[in-house]
């Protein structure tokens, strides 16, 4: 039995969820967010609360069903606090700066790296060395933190490049004469 999917997801004040069909729409604050379930598990809005019940003893229905409330609780945070990711970058002349909606990014290639954030995410660059990407979309908060660090992943030897704030980089000691 699912620990997780036994547990049902409470809505806040000021969150509302409807269910049509396998579809189950969150408005919020911050926004609104749907997600629509597999035929395996059955979702239901009572007393501010979203309940998800397997259908069948099946083994998918029970990989859907914690599953699906994971996801759910995501968007009810989404809508209500957000998501967020923060980036640090190390090395010596690398550095961010904002242009509008385009990150511009030092990293000592040969050229500066453009990017531009997709719809939904928020990136700011509060310092010249601090990245922080926001968004109500959990997914995409951290495909967009993960394809800005892929542009200089950080390196064992003397830890340069964008790392996720708080990360651990295994060091190297490298080459002794």
């Amino acid at each position: 039995m699912s620990r997780i999917g036994k547990r049902p997801v409470d809505l806040p004040s000021g969150v509302s969820a409807a269910v049509s069909g396998q579809t189950i729409e969150v408005k919020g604050p911050k926004g609104t967010r749907s997600f629509t379930a597999t035929d395996d598990v059955t979702l239901n809005v009572e007393d501010n609360v979203v309940t998800i019940v397997p259908r069948g003893k099946s083994k998918r229905a029970r990989q859907q069903w914690g599953m699906s409330r994971t996801v759910v609780a995501n968007l009810v945070t989404g809508v209500t606090a957000g998501f967020k990711k923060e980036l640090e970058i190390q090395g010596v002349g690398y550095r961010a700066q904002m242009q509008g909606n385009t990150l511009k990014l030092n990293l000592g290639l040969s050229h500066d790296v453009d990017y531009v954030a997709p719809e939904g995410v928020t990136v700011t660059a509060p310092k010249q060395t601090q990245i922080v990407v926001e968004g109500i979309d959990e997914q995409q908060v951290g495909q967009v933190a993960a394809e800005i660090r892929a542009w200089r992943k950080p390196e064992p030897y003397k830890g340069k490049g964008i790392r996720y704030k708080g990360e651990f980089i295994f060091r190297k000691e490298g080459k002794k004469k």
